[in-house]
Parts: C-alpha cells; sequence; structure tokens
C-alpha cells in the first residue's frame, strides 16, 4: 500500500498505523517499441529476451550484454551501431560507463575468478570495429573466488568499487591517471579492500561526488542489514567506514539518487534516504520490491512477479483485474514512477509476464519484459501535467511541479493566479489574496483590484496594494486607490506608516519612495489630511505643494511665510511666483501710535519680492522715513538683489551696501519702529551676481492690490536697474525709506557696467524685456489710480481699511501725483526709461490723458497728428480753446516743419467764427508763408477761396503787395530777355561769318596778346581775334593761348555732364528731390543730349 508519510526515525514504521495513500497521476504514456523493419514485433535484438543479461544506459547509446559474453551498442532505433565479444566463452554480469569508458565484469570458461575489462567506446581497433580494450584483470583477493554482486565507477573516472557475495567491497584509487599513463592490460591501481562482512553480501555500492559544500568522494556501502559510508578521497580518507543506517536492501533495491547525492534504500515497508551523516527521509511505501532505478529525478520501483487479484491494495492492479478476461492466468509485475521531490506516484503500471530490465535512456524509460516486448514510459509536457492537476483543483501540487521543472517565474505566477482564481471563487478571500500577492510583476494589478472593490474584502485590497508599493510596481492610479482606502478607514495608524516609509524593499537608493509622491500629496490634501501632505511636500522639498497646502488647504500664512524664509533664494522666488497670490492680503492692521496719520497694512508677502535674495531672509523689519510722511504703501522686509550694486544676500532692502541691517522688531506686529541712523558696519564686497527672475511672473498676484503694486514695480525698476521718475528723495513715495536711503541708488551708468556680467547676450534680451514690461504697467498704474474705494480695496478688507485706503490715495496715490509720475514717464530718454510707445499710445488715449498724448506724438516727430489732435477736439466741442492750442503747436513746430501751416490755414479758415477769432494770425501765417516761399501765391490764394469763409479783404493788403512784385518780375525778366536776345543774334552771325571760307577776315590788332609789344613779322592771327608773335607761342601751339583755359573748362564740364548721363541712380535721386527743376538742369547741361557731337570734334577755327 502506497503512503506520503514522511519521517526520519531508524527504527521504522508503525505496523499498526494507516499510512495515507501517496497521489497517484498518470504523468507517463506508455509506447511500444517496435523494430524499424518489422512494425509488429519488438526490436529484434530482443526476440530472446531470456539471453540479455543486462542492459544500461550509456553516453554514446544503449548497452545490452548476454550470456554469451557479447556487447551489443544499440542507437535510438535500437539497431546495434557495434558488437563485440567482451568475455569469451562466458558471459557479462555487470556494466557500468562514464565519459565513454565501459567498465565491463564477466565470466568466461577459462578464468574462475571474474574478469574486468575497461573499453574505450570513444575509440574502435580498425580491423574489428570493436571499442580498444584498455584493461583487462581477475577479480580475486583469495584462493576462493567470490560472485560480483554490484558495482560503481565515479562521474571523473577516478574510483572504481566492486562489490562481491562474500561481503567484500573492493576500491581502485585513480583509475583515471592509471589509464591515461599506461598501456599495460594489467596496469591498475593497487586495489583496497575497503570493507569486509562475510555474513552480509554487498546488494549496492553509489559514489557521492564531490561539491562546492563538500569536496570529498564518499562511497555508499549497501549491504543486506546495514547501509555504510567511506570516505574515498579528501583529508581523513581511508579510515574505517562508518554505519549510516541499521537497516539494508536486497540486491538491486539501492541505488544513488538523480543528484548522486544520496543513496535511497527500498524495503518492503518504506523507502530510505540515507546521506553521509546518516537516514534522512523515511517514505512509507509498503510492498515488495525487487529493484529501483533512477530516471531524470523520478525513482522507478519494480515489483517482483505476482497474480492479481481484485482485492488488491494497489488501484493499479485492481483495475488492471478489472480491465483483463483472465486476469490469474499470469503474473505481472507493477512498475511505479515516483516523484519524491512532489511526493506522488508520477506512473503506476502492470506489465505482464514480469518485467527483465529498466533503463533511462534519451529521457524516457525503457522497460523490457520477460516475452521480448520493449516498451517505453514517455513522459507528458508541463502543460499536460499541469493541465492534470488543474482538473483536480490540486494548485499546491502544481506549484511544487513546476518549481522542480524549473519552470520560469511567469508560469508559476499564471499558477498562483489560477490557484487564488480557484479560492476566491470557494470564498477563502484571504488565502486568495495570498496567491494574489505571489502575481505581482506578472498580472495586470487591475485583474486583481476589481475583485476586491467591495468594501467587505477592502482589507485584501489594502494589502495587495501596499504589497504593489513595497515591490515598487504601483503606478499613480494605485497610490490613490491604497490612500482612499486608508481615509475610507480611518486607519491613520497605517496611513502614517505608509506616508513615512523611506524606501522600497529592495531597493539600494534610501531616497526611493515606494509611491508616487504626486500622487500621495494630491489624495491627502483631497482627503483633508494636510497634516500628511505637508508632511511629505517639507521632507521631499517639495516647495510649492507645501506652500499651496499651508495657504490655500490650512490657511496657515504664517508657516507658508515662515518656511519661504528658510529656502534659498532661487526656490523662494519661483515658489513665490506660483503660490503668492494670498499672501498679499496683510498679516494684520497697525494702527497709528501718537499721530493721527494711517500707517501702511502690516507686512505681506511683498518682502520676499524686493531685490534682496537672502539665502537666511530676516524677521519682518518696517524702516520709516525719516522727517517725511510716511507713505501708504505696504511694509517690505526684505528686498531681493538681482544687480551687483544692490545689497549682498543677507542684508536688508532698507540697508545699503556697508550699513548694519535694522534689528527685527521686538513684537510680532510691523509698526513704525526705525533703525538708528548709527549702525554702521564694514561689509564685504559684494559678490558676483546671480540668476535673476522676471519680475513679470508676479505680477497676476497684485490684481486686487494696486497701491502695492505701484510700490512693487517702482521699487524693481530702481533697485535693479536704477531707473525712477521721482524728483523727490527716494523713499518718499512708492516705499518707507530714510534719507540716506539714497546711498543705494544705483545710476543707470552702474546698471549698464552690471550687465557686462551676463554670460549670453539672451539674458540682457529678457533683462530689456522685462524693464519694458514694468515701465509699461507702471504707465498703465499711473493712469490707473486712484481707483474707487470699492475696487481699490482688496475683497478682504474692512470698512475701515478701505477708508485708511482713501486717505492714503489723497497724499500719494492722488490723480495729480500719478499722472505727474506719468507725464516723466513719458518725457524720459528712451535709453534711461524704456517702454513701448505704442502701448503708451493706447494707455493715454484710453484714460484720455492728453499731455500724455501730446508728448508722445511730439517725441515720435508725429507733429501733425497733434495739430489734427486738437483739431478733432474743436470740431467736436469737447474743448473751446483746441484753435488756440492749434495755433500755439503750430507756431512751436513751424519754423522746422513748414508742411504743417497749410493744414493750420485750412482749419482757421474753415467756419467764419474761427476765422474771425483768428483774423490777427492767419494774416501773420500768409506773410510767413510767402516770405519763407512755403507755399506759393496761387496756393495761399486756393487754400482761402476753397469756401466762403475767407473774403477778399482778409488778404487785400497782401495781394496789392504780391501783385506789384508780380509785375517788377514780370517787367525784370522782359528785360533779360531782350538782352539775351540780342546777344544770340550776335553770337549766331559770327558762327556765321567764321563758317564763310569766302569771307575776309580782317585782322586790326598791333600788338601781341602774350607781350603786350609791336606786332613784327612773323605774326600769327587766330579766327578768335588775338595776334602773337610767332615768338611768344609754344611749338605746335594750334590753339589760341587766351581761349585755351576758357574752352578747357567748358571741355571737363561737358566729359563730366556725359559721366553722369551714364550714372542714372544718381539722376533719379535728383529727380525725387527737386522735381522738374532736376530735370530741367539735366537739359540745360546736355545729360538728356548725350549723342550729340562734342565741340572738340567740330572744326577748330584756323588762322
Amino acid at each position: 500500500m502506497a503512503s506520503n508519510t514522511t519521517g526520519t526515525s531508524s527504527s521504522g514504521l508503525n505496523p499498526n498505523a494507516a499510512a495515507p495513500v501517496w497521489r497517484q497521476f498518470s504523468f507517463f504514456d506508455v509506447v511500444p517499441v517496435k523494430d524499424p523493419h518489422d512494425l509488429e514485433s519488438s526490436p529484434y535484438i530482443f526476440k530472446v529476451a531470456a539471453e540479455i543479461s543486462t542492459m544500461v544506459s550509456s553516453s554514446a547509446g544503449m548497452l545490452v550484454a548476454d550470456i554469451h559474453g557479447s556487447v551489443h551498442l544499440l542507437n535510438r532505433e535500437f539497431e546495434s551501431i557495434t558488437s563485440w565479444v567482451a568475455h569469451v566463452g562466458g558471459r557479462v554480469t555487470h556494466m557500468v560507463e562514464r565519459k565513454g569508458t565501459l567498465v565491463t565484469l564477466g565470466e568466461e570458461d577459462t578464468v574462475k575468478s571474474p574478469l574486468l575489462k575497461i573499453w574505450d567506446l570513444e575509440n574502435r581497433d580498425k580491423k574489428t570495429g570493436a571499442p580498444n580494450l584498455l584493461r583487462s584483470t581477475k577479480i580475486q583477493l583469495s584462493n576462493r573466488p567470490h560472485p560480483v554482486t554490484t558495482v560503481a565507477l565515479s562521474a571523473t573516472l577516478s574510483h572504481l568499487s566492486i562489490g562481491l557475495g562474500d561481503g567484500t567491497v573492493i576500491l581502485y584509487r585513480h583509475l583515471d591517471q592509471s589509464l591515461a599513463g599506461s598501456t599495460s592490460l594489467t596496469a591498475l591501481p593497487k586495489s583496497r579492500v575497503v570493507h569486509e562482512s562475510p555474513t552480509e553480501p554487498i546488494t549496492g555500492l553509489g559514489f557521492r561526488e564531490p561539491t562546492e559544500e563538500s569536496p570529498n568522494t564518499y562511497l555508499f556501502i549497501v549491504t543486506t542489514n546495514r547501509v555504510l559510508c567511506y570516505q574515498a578521497s579528501g583529508r581523513g580518507s581511508g579510515g574505517v567506514p562508518t554505519v549510516v543506517d541499521e537497516i539494508g536492501s536486497g540486491l538491486g533495491c539501492a541505488t544513488m539518487d538523480w543528484r548522486a547525492h544520496d543513496m535511497v534504500v527500498a524495503r518492503d515497508e518504506a523507502l530510505y534516504i540515507c546521506s553521509t551523516d546518516g537516514r534522512g527521509a523515511c517514505l512509507a511505501y509498503e510492498g515488495h520490491k525487487s529493484s529501483v532505478h533512477t530516471h531524470l529525478s523520478y525513482l522507478v520501483i519494480v515489483s517482483p512477479p505476482f497474480f492479481p487479484t481484485a482485492a488488491a491494495a494497489s488501484a493499479t492492479v485492481r483495475n488492471f483485474v478489472a480491465r483483463s478476461a483472465n486476469p490469474g492466468e499470469t503474473d505481472i509485475t507493477k512498475v511505479n514512477v515516483f516523484d519524491l521531490d512532489n511526493k506522488l506516484v508520477a506512473y503506476s503500471g502492470a506489465f505482464k509476464q514480469g518485467v527483465r530490465e529498466v533503463v533511462s535512456q534519451w529521457g524516457k524509460i525503457y522497460v523490457l519484459s520477460t516475452d521480448g516486448n520493449l516498451l517505453s514510459l514517455e513522459e507528458k509536457s508541463t502543460a499536460d501535467k499541469l493541465d492534470m492537476l488543474y482538473r483536480k483543483s490540486l494548485y499546491p501540487v502544481a506549484l511544487n511541479l513546476a518549481k522542480t521543472q524549473n519552470m520560469d517565474d511567469a508560469s508559476v505566477a499564471d499558477i498562483h493566479k489560477q490557484y487564488g482564481d480557484h479560492l476566491y471563487a470557494k470564498g477563502n478571500y484571504d488565502e486568495a489574496m495570498q496567491q494574489y500577492l505571489k502575481t505581482i510583476g506578472f498580472v495586470q494589478p487591475s485583474y486583481v483590484i476589481r475583485k476586491f472593490l467591495d468594501s467587505q474584502r477592502i482589507h485584501n485590497l489594502v494589502t495587495y496594494l501596499q504589497e504593489l508599493h513595497t515591490l515598487g510596481v504601483a503606478n499613480s492610479d494605485h497610490t490613490t486607490l491604497l490612500l482612499n482606502t486608508y481615509t475610507k478607514l480611518k486607519d491613520v495608524n497605517r496611513l502614517d506608516s505608509f506616508i513615512k516609509t523611506e524606501s522600497r524593499r529592495d531597493s539600494g537608493d534610501a531616497d526611493e519612495l515606494p509611491f508616487d509622491l504626486d500622487t500621495a500629496i494630491r489624495v491627502c490634501r483631497q482627503a483633508g489630511y494636510f497634516e500628511h501632505a505637508s508632511y511629505l511636500a517639507k521632507k521631499y522639498e517639495r516647495h510649492e505643494d507645501y506652500l499651496r497646502i499651508q495657504i490655500e488647504d490650512a490657511g496657515n500664512v504664517k508657516d507658508a511665510l515662515a518656511y519661504l524664509r528658510k529656502l534659498g533664494p532661487e526656490a523662494a522666488e519661483s515658489n513665490l511666483a506660483r503660490t503668492g497670490g494670498p499672501l498679499t492680503e496683510p498679516e494684520e492692521d497697525q494702527e497709528a501710535s501718537g499721530a493721527k496719520q494711517p500707517q501702511a497694512p502690516g507686512p505681506s508677502y511683498l518682502s520676499y519680492l524686493a531685490l534682496n535674495r537672502a539665502a537666511a531672509i530676516a524677521a519682518p523689519t518696517v524702516i520709516s522715513a525719516a522727517e517725511t510722511a510716511t507713505p501708504p504703501s505696504p511694509s517690505i522686509k526684505t528686498i531681493r538683489a538681482d544687480t551687483i550694486s544692490a545689497p549682498r544676500r543677507g542684508e536688508s532692502f532698507y540697508e545699503p551696501a556697508g550699513r548694519a541691517p535694522t534689528p527685527p522688531p521686538r513684537t510680532g506686529s510691523a509698526g513704525t519702529n526705525a533703525a538708528p541712523a548709527s549702525a554702521i558696519i564694514q561689509v564685504p564686497a559684494p559678490g558676483p551676481p546671480v540668476k535673476r527672475l522676471s519680475p513679470r511672473i508676479y505680477f497676476p498676484h497684485f490684481a486686487d492690490h494696486m497701491e502695492q503694486f505701484v510700490v512693487f514695480l517702482e521699487t524693481v525698476a530702481r533697485r535693479r536697474w536704477g531707473q525712477s521718475v521721482d524728483d523727490k528723495p527716494a523713499g518718499s513715495i512708492g516705499i518707507f525709506g530714510r534719507k540716506d536711503q539714497d546711498d543705494w541708488e544705483i545710476s543707470p551708468q552702474q546698471h549698464q557696467r552690471q550687465l557686462t556680467f551676463l554670460d549670453e547676450q539672451h539674458e540682457a534680451l529678457v533683462d530689456k524685456q522685462d524693464q519694458v514690461a514694468v515701465w509699461n504697467t507702471l504707465l498703465e498704474l499711473y493712469l490707473t489710480l486712484p481707483l474707487a474705494p470699492s475696487s481699490a480695496s482688496g475683497p478682504n478688507r474692512t470698512n475701515g481699511a478701505a477708508k485708511k485706503s482713501e486717505l492714503q490715495q489723497g497724499s500719494v496715490f492722488s490723480e495729480r501725483v500719478m499722472r505727474d509720475k506719468a507725464l516723466r514717464v513719458l518725457g524720459s530718454d528712451s535709453s534711461q526709461i524704456p517702454f513701448d510707445t505704442t502701448h503708451a499710445l493706447i494707455l493715454c488715449s484710453t484714460h484720455a490723458f492728453t499731455d500724455g498724448l501730446v508728448l508722445l506724438w511730439e517725441k515720435m516727430g508725429m507733429f501733425e497728428d497733434v495739430l489734427r489732435f486738437w483739431i478733432d477736439k474743436h470740431n467736436d466741442g469737447s474743448s473751446p480753446d483746441a484753435s488756440d492750442y492749434v495755433v500755439q503747436h503750430l507756431m512751436q513746430y513751424g519754423p522746422e516743419h513748414p508742411e504743417l501751416y497749410p493744414l493750420v490755414l485750412r482749419f482757421l479758415t474753415s467756419t467764419p467764427e474761427l476765422l474771425r477769432k483768428h483774423e490777427a494770425d492767419v494774416k501773420e501765417m500768409v506773410d510767413y508763408v510767402d516770405e519763407e516761399g512755403i507755399i506759393p501765391a496761387l496756393g495761399i490764394i486756393q487754400v482761402l477761396s476753397r469756401n466762403g469763409v475767407a473774403s477778399v479783404g482778409l488778404v487785400k493788403e497782401w495781394l496789392v503787395k504780391r501783385i506789384k512784385e508780380s509785375r517788377e518780375e514780370i517787367h525784370n525778366d522782359e528785360q533779360l530777355t531782350r538782352s539775351y536776345q540780342l546777344e544770340t543774334t550776335s553770337r549766331r552771325k559770327l558762327v556765321e561769318e567764321l563758317s564763310d571760307p569766302e569771307q575776309p577776315k580782317v585782322f586790326h590788332n598791333t600788338r601781341c596778346a602774350v607781350c603786350h609789344a609791336q606786332l613784327d613779322l612773323p605774326t600769327v592771327h587766330f579766327m578768335c581775334g588775338h595776334s602773337y608773335h610767332q615768338r611768344c607761342l609754344a611749338d605746335h601751339d594750334a590753339e589760341c593761348p587766351t581761349c585755351a583755359q576758357e574752352h578747357s573748362v567748358i571741355r571737363e564740364i561737358r566729359r563730366n555732364n556725359e559721366r553722369l548721363a551714364d550714372q542714372h541712380d544718381v539722376f533719379l535721386a535728383e529727380v525725387k528731390e527737386n522735381g522738374f527743376e532736376a530735370i530741367a538742369s539735366a537739359y540745360s547741361r546736355g545729360l538728356l543730349n548725350v549723342n550729340a557731337p562734342r565741340p572738340e570734334e567740330q572744326q577748330q577755327p584756323g588762322f
């Protein structure tokens, strides 16, 4: 009867106790092996099974020995590869093979003692084809021979052991060295008798191979009554074998396990596992056993033949009886294949006529029956075996099987998944969750989570989600779900434990969290666990999240401010840009002490937005302006220094470089405490500039705090770029200050030198854009303030604060002061105070700021727009004095821009009322444009006569004067014309005379034109009328010396004109500039008739 009971007792099993039945499966299929040439029968070599003496497996193939002394090496088709006679005239009793070396033990007729032969299967004799014989010797220790019962060969060929029927064990050491070092057939190492027991025949031998844990080789010796262990190598070897167990076994019922680690001893009552230290596990399996064999990790047990009955305890036998017609006619042999690791029977079958041999070869179990049939037990695939176990719901067995089969992790996880599904279907949720936990990393978490979303199973869900985070495979959704379950269960302790987990279980990085930090913070905030959310944000330096929690959720503004003071400059500024909106609300309103003048509201986060980026921001400090009225701007604690001349890090905003910072007030509220003016210390030189943030990122936070916005922008412009429009001492407008605050004012030249520290031009460009944005916004605020009390005050201010704000507006933020600042901005040099002119024009137009519009138009040279603006004002009747402004601006712009006069003349003569009001101005304009030649007289007449407003009497005197002057000009032009006509006539007559060769020329000159002496022969006369002594003329001088200079000048002018004729761009430029005058001048210079013959090409006058 089979049993799965295990034990370690050496006294055996209790015969009266009922042993549970081993789980039995059909993991092997029985396949008959057929001869490849005769598919109806078994392989030919097994036809006569009675002649088979032994069969063993080998690396070269299956070895079969017969009673005639022959050995056959078979291939997979069980065809003989080679055969040879190993023992002549005898038989082979035992065979064992390792690494291609075969050891045979047999009997021969001529020798009384058993013969030991060693063969080389890899090298064969060229003549016979048989393997080479390496050694051959007799096994004889005394005169009386004893049969060999068993043999064992170590895997390394270093040890060979032979057991005899008289209880003697022979050991050959260093066999491998002997085989390699000598060619003599009898050269074997000296044998050693390691055990003798005359009354206990040797039934089994086996070598335990050396391992890393135990580098020694041990020999197990099994007798009919005992199991012994002998140390064959290593330190301490060669002693007396030690008794491992007092229970032995029959012949063939002892074998080494598949790891070659322990000896398995099979007895009728149980299976015993013996190690070098003693007997180990005892597996109860009752029944007679004739032999045991190993196949991979399985143990094959063969029972002796018996007659089956329907009352047999074995289910295999009962099934055989049920299937057979005449089961009692023949005996059967039962073969069981045990899986010792998983404690199950992998196969159990009955074979008729008995079993002769069992061999493990090529991954299969071959069973040779006594009638010559060869059967193969082929193991099913792992998938088939698992399916079989799944159908029987044997998931633990499936898991053990997967482990022994070395399946991959994904396959094992799939078994756990199916096991969990099975337990879940049975309602065993706790155990199901334990299985699902082992699938993490292979099964989608959503598959498991959906099963446990019910509120009754939420504790199991928490367990699964916690393990996901512990293993580091959770995502943000898992974190959200886990935290929601904590909050739903109100389990603060587990929430604390989860939140304060330092790192993953398997991670070496102490900073790596087992959950998504952003998700954890978000869920804790949504669930109202602000303390946990702020803990995470603060610990892991999520500054923005921490500030939002304290400000938006917990409403703890003081803690937020204290946290900001501890941050570095960059972190403080960037987080203020994101979360600074609520901090613009004052902490408390300060009441006036002594004086009735209202004080500024309590310190707000504006203190952080000044320009001193202190690493350790000091406590709130308020400094009032000395000997000046206290302005109504917020108290500023510290100011950020983005420029070199600004205070260094750690200095107060109000303290210039070289001065001691003002100590904080003794009370928590910001009052009017002022620092002693004499507190001065030596301050080291400022360090290099730090990277500056853009002030534009803070603009949205001042939406409801316009007064503070003005203070902030003015402070930034003054401290960062040295730009200010205040004509008063620093600190008297916009911020609290002192007289000595002028010390830290910087000039534009100093700021320009600071820009040289910028590493990249991009930073300079961004800095310029920031300046423009600041001044654009300031200009808009100057034109917007003062606001109505309802809009100027924040939504949370009390009525008292609103009234106080109104009082403040009456001084610093009054319309007069704001518009005056706007004018100073608009009138400043663009290099000193940059702003967008187009933006400024839109603002001035939107807010009806006339002075600003006029000033901008004047700066942009848009003088006509100024005049048209006032003209439009007059036309729509919004300004009664608009016409006076038109005349005034014309007098201002007219001398440099005469094109404005026609526009003004048309305007002043557009209506009778305007003409009556500005009649004298019109007369003066007419006289001026006429004198300066700005407008032709006809143009003036056309302008004045376009409508019926202006009469002739308006310009009667000017017309009379102009007519007289025109008549004089006409008279003068007529006289000039007549003189030009007379000169032309005389010139033409002269040309005709000179051109007529028959017309004689009479010379009346009596003196030389050069020396002025009396002419004498030889004399030279030129047609131009000049006469010379021949001696006074140069050689080859064919031109009159007197006229030659005048003619050369004319020729040079003509050549220049011809060159200019090819320079069309110059000509076109003159035409665009002077119009028709340029064309007339070109005609007069001959530029448009360059093809006319040159004067020098014409015939010169002769003599």
